[in-house]
This record gives C-alpha cells, structure tokens and sequence, in this order.
C-alpha cells in the first residue's frame, strides 16, 4: 500500500513537471503568448526600384536588410520578371542581385518583406573600422582643424566631444566653422560631421534605414550616424543619432536596412535608379506571427503538434482538448463536494453540447428530450423488451424527438433550437435508459437527485470551458493536459468527507459539544 502510495506521487509529480516545463518552453523560449488577445503589429514594408536602362547589359544590386534592434524578419519575396536573379553574400552582408543582358524601356523591381518588432533590444556589439584621415581642399581643412581643436579643449572624452559637435550643428545660429562647413554640403549635417570625426580620428558610420509609418508610399532612406566611444567593457559601445535633429537614440518606428557597409542600391547599365518604400502596417494574432516565424516553426515541439495537423482537424481537437477540463471538475464535485450525477462522461459531453447551443437553450431542450423520453421508456417497459431493442427503441425515439424539434423550430424562425442537433445522441438514449432502471429500483427521488447532479456539473462545466482563457491554453498549450492528469491522480488518494457529507453529520457535531 505504501509502495504504491509512492508510486503514484512520484508519476504524479512526474506528469506535472513536465506539462509545466513544456508549457513554459513554449511561452518563454518560443513566445507564445499565455493570455488570449495579444497581437502584434506586423510591417509588410516594399522597396521599388525604378531606373532607366542604357544600351548595354543591366546589372542591379540591393543590399538586403539583416533585422536587429529587435526586429524579426517573417517573410521575404522577389519580383524579377525577365530578369536573371540571385542572392549573393559577402563580408556577412546580402545583396539582392537583379541580371539582363539588354532591355529596351524603363522598368520596376520588387522586394517585400513582412517583420515585426519583438522587443526593443540593443544592437549588437560591432567593432571600429580604422579612421583614414580624409583629403580635404586646404581652406575646409582649415576650418575643420579649427572646430576640432575648439571642440577637443571643451571636452574630456570622445562622447563629450560628440555631444557637443551635434549641440553646435543643431543650434539655431551656428558658428562660422559650422555654416562654412553646411554650405560646402548643400546644408547636408551628415557629410559635415562625418569629415570632422574623420579628422578627429573617431570612428564612425552611416544607418540606413526607413521610419514605419503606416500607409506611407515613397519613402526615401534615411541616414543615421553612429560614432564608436570606446571599449566599454568589452562592449564597443556606440552612440547613435539623427544628424539633422540632433536627437540621440534609435527610434521606435526605425528599422534599420544596413547598418554601416557599402552602398544600399547600384545600377549598372542604367541611370535616374531611384529606391522608394511603401509600407502598411497590420495586427495579427501573437500566435500567427509566431507560427510564421522559420526558426519557431521549426521548432520540434510544434513539428509534432496539433499546429502540424489540417485546419479542419485543429478544429475537431479544440473541443477535444476541452474534455480533460471537464473530467477535472467533475472530479473535484463529485470527489470533494459530493454531488451525485448519471454517469462520468455525460455531463462533460452535455456541456460541450451546450457550446453549440448556448446555455438557456441547451438546458430547456435537454430537459424536454429527457422528460418525453422517459415517459416513452416507461410505456416500453410495459413491452417486456430485452435491453438491446429497448436501448434501441429509444435511440430511434430520441433522434425523431430531435428531427420534429429542429422542424418546428425552423418553421417558428427561431434558429438557435436549430443547434439540438449538437446533443450526442447516443448519450441522450442512455442517460434516458439510466434514469429509467434507476426510477424503477431507486424511486424518482434518486432520479431528480442525480439529474439535478448531473445538470449542475454540466453548467459549471460550460461556464468553466466557455472561458476564453481555458480555450486559449487548452488549444495552444494541450501539455497542460499532462499536469491536469497528475493532479486527478492526486485528488484520486483522496478518501476524507465531502463537503455533503459535512452538512448531512452536522447534528453529531452538535451532540459532540
């Protein structure tokens, strides 16, 4: 007994640890969301290539972005009609590359990409490059010596010196170094700055990359500027920023298409190329965008799962799966409470049934196809019939009741009595047969206790699986299923009283003091 006793509390405990273990894998490692409702915002984000060809063969190459910062990419596609394609890889950089040996009038080129962001993450930790002086003409080196050599004796660091070079680009009246240096760029910061980290020796490069905001079209690249401040600790920490406004930071909405590198778009063969972004922005279950991910869509858990069965079969379980629920409360009423029910199984089936049919109406059909059916069984038994034709008899009878019920409700408009037809008819005739041996050998007493029984863990367990919670993790997490199974064969040592049983002795207690 004792051996046993242990046996179950080890397979118990066993069946819980891993249906919570599975769960949180799912939910921690491959984001699955544990409440119902989450959506994500996805970006389907399209850049346009246009550009006029010459006489000549045409060559196009597109840098492909590599999403960071967070972003997760989803779904790529190439529109290259009549064109020679490939995605090539360099120096850990992808480029789109469109081919054609001659082409005869202006043409357009798709690629679309669909992502979303997960969380707002850093980026990721990038080395310097070694800053080469640049060549300047002799009177903008002049000025560019003297900002720096202004800047270098207010600041006591590289991030100093940086801050206060972006305070003197985006300062309402900027100095004479500062002016000189705009117009010698058609008023262009980038540039400027660029060849003043140069001359400090501070490295630096470009980001290149759109701002999502939905419903936009023709969309140019945007340029940020990121400059390396050191190793700190190990982490090669950068400081990026916009150099028109000034403001430090990555923005939300920003996602980045290369980041450093060489140039976003060339055209060989051709002129006037122009790069342009469309983008609308979409929400979308959490677990949809998730399942579209390749590496989480992959991923073994979900290779062998319900998410790899038919659409229509995903359907069937989701009821399915809701069962387990039910035997649990039926378990806990039964086993702690007391109540008494005709049978296991039917009031879960009943309760699934009432899903179909709502609860007022379920309850109202339900008790008329009981009640005329044990008045029909009551006359059958007067027939001396063997069980397997009275059984019979009655499966024929419920399922008139059910045509006759459907019919009339049609012809009356009201459509929900339509859904009676989701009521197991098979589990109707034998609880009808039950009720009926249980009148004859226990009195109507016993009879309206244990349908009362009977109804009452059927509305509890409808009002507990109807729940969108439950319905949520039951489906996407069905190994929950194996810690519900460990805590039933808990609850089954279980031999105290029930709580009926404490109202029924209440008088001994009385007598006791």
């Amino acid at each position: 007994m004792h051996s046993s006793r242990i046996q179950l509390i080890v397979v118990a405990g066993l069946l819980i640890a891993v249906g919570v273990g599975l769960t949180l894998y799912k939910a921690v490692e491959l984001g699955f969301p544990l409440w119902p409702g989450e959506d994500r915002q996805v970006w389907t984000l399209e850049s346009k290539i246009t550009f006029t060809p010459g006489d000549g063969p045409v060559e196009v190459s597109l840098a492909l972005p590599h999403p960071m910062a967070g972003w997760k990419l989803l779904d790529e596609n190439f529109a290259s009609a009549g064109f020679g394609f490939a995605v090539q890889g360099q120096d850990g950089e992808r480029r789109a590359v469109w081919s054609r040996r001659s082409m005869d009038e202006k043409t357009t080129l798709y690629y679309k990409i669909q992502l979303y962001r997960e969380q707002s993450q850093p980026l990721p930790a990038m080395a310097p490059k070694v800053v080469q002086p640049p060549s300047l003409p002799a009177r903008r080196q002049q000025v560019v010596d003297r900002l720096v050599a202004s800047l270098t004796e207010k600041s006591v660091d590289d991030a100093s010196f940086t801050r206060l070079l972006i305070a003197e680009f985006v300062r309402s009246q900027p100095s004479q170094e500062v002016t000189f240096l705009l117009s010698e760029h058609d008023r262009k910061a980038l540039p400027a700055m660029e060849e003043v980290f140069a001359v400090a020796g501070i490295a630096s490069q470009r980001i290149k990359g759109v701002y999502l905001e939905n419903g936009r079209r023709r969309q140019q690249v945007s340029d940020l500027l990121e400059v390396y401040l050191g190793d700190k600790k190990q982490g090669d920490e950068w400081l990026l920023f916009d150099p028109e406004t000034g403001e430090i930071g990555l923005a939300e909405n920003f996602f980045i298409w290369q980041r450093g590198g060489g140039s976003t778009l060339d055209v060989i063969g051709g002129n006037r190329s122009r790069l342009e972004f469309a983008m609308v922005s979409n929400s979308l279950p959490a677990k949809t965008v998730l399942l579209m991910e390749p590496e989480v869509a992959s991923a073994p858990l979900l290779d062998f799962s319900i998410y790899a069965l038919p659409v229509e079969q995903q359907g069937v379980f989701k009821n399915i799966l809701l069962v387990p629920i039910g035997a649990f409360l039926v378990v806990l009423l039964r086993v702690f409470v007391g109540l008494r029910t005709a049978g296991t199984f039917m009031p879960i089936l009943i309760a699934l049934a009432f899903i179909q049919t709502t609860l007022v109406t379920g309850l109202w059909v339900f008790l008329v196809v009981v009640s005329i059916g044990l008045w029909i069984r009551s006359y059958l038994s007067h027939l001396n019939l063997l069980l397997v034709a009275r059984v019979s008899a009655v499966v024929v009878v419920v399922v008139l009741l059910m045509a006759a019920f459907s019919i009339v409700s049609y012809k009356l408009g009201i459509d929900q009595a339509l859904t009676v037809t989701f009521f197991p008819t098979i589990i109707l005739s034998w609880t009808i047969e039950r009720m009926s041996v249980l009148w004859e050998e226990e009195g109507g007493k016993e009879v309206f206790i244990q349908g009362s029984g009977s109804l009452v863990v059927a509305v509890a367990t409808y009002l507990l699986v109807s729940n969108h919670l439950i319905e949520h993790l039951t489906f996407n997490f069905p190994e929950l299923m194996l810690s519900l199974l460990g805590v039933i064969l808990v609850l089954g040592q279980y031999s105290g009283y029930r709580l009926s049983e404490l109202y029924r002795f209440r008088y001994l207690k009385e007598q006791v003091k």
